[in-house]
């Protein structure tokens, strides 16, 4: 016991102090456990998500339900009135993100198997099918050059604003033509993720622009009917 007139060498309050202080250092470490856990799954997910939930989203007089997964950016994935919604998917399955399809959304050399879609409400009468007679066969420089895949290559004007792009078109028997825009790689380059694009009409009045692999012309058919069902089958009735 202490000699009568001196302090003990540790007192009471300093004792409690170093519990109170011991106790807010178990509660960090176990709150950075648990933060570094779910900030480790955020890294992991680089933006994306793999929920299914159904958001039923309105883009003018149309309605559809989409997967969470299905949509690309993050502040797009809500329920409600949007002006327009950002979509990828995996080709062919035609699926949005998920663990075992990681590499094709984060892997830069497998991103030709994804397409890329925008919906958003029609600001023009004509799609692109549409838009061929009245617009595009007008700038058209050269005569048409047979290619690949039952696709026929139409160059534009220098001044057409359209750049280095091209045009590619297909007859169909029981549909308009189909139209393409593209800007291929010139020679020794590689196809990009997105270096074609297409818009459709769908729905009430929803515009439909999907992008896609140059790399993947050979299933430009396919590719077609397989985006429009995909959006058709998603309309809320």
């Amino acid at each position: 016991p202490p000699v009568a007139g001196e302090a003990p060498l540790i007192s009471s309050r300093f004792l409690y102090r170093m519990t109170a202080v011991i106790a807010v250092l178990v509660v960090l470490t176990v709150a950075i456990g648990v933060g570094g856990q779910w900030f480790g799954q955020r890294i992991a997910l680089a933006g994306h998500t793999d929920s299914t939930e159904e958001l039923l989203i309105q883009i003018g007089q149309d309605k559809l339900s989409l997967p969470a997964n299905t949509i690309r950016f993050r502040d797009q994935r809500q329920s409600g009135v949007a002006e327009r919604v950002d979509l990828y998917l995996t080709w062919p399955e035609l699926k949005g993100y998920s663990a075992e399809m990681r590499p094709r959304f984060d892997d830069i050399a497998q991103s030709s198997a994804l397409i890329f879609l925008q919906l958003s409400q029609s600001t023009m009468s004509r799609d692109m099918s549409g838009r061929l007679e009245p617009i595009y066969s007008k700038l058209f420089e050269g005569g048409p050059q047979p290619v690949n895949f039952g696709l026929t290559l139409h160059r534009l004007r220098p001044d057409s604003g359209y750049g280095n792009e091209i045009v590619l078109t297909a007859s169909r028997p029981d549909a308009q033509d189909y139209v393409v825009r593209c800007l291929l790689p010139g020679p020794g380059g590689k196809p990009t993720s997105g270096d074609c694009q297409r818009d459709i009409h769908i729905g009430q009045d929803l515009t439909v622009l999907y992008r896609f692999s140059s790399a993947l012309l050979k299933d430009w058919q396919h590719i077609d009917a397989a985006v429009r069902l995909f959006v058709e089958t998603r309309l809320a009735k």
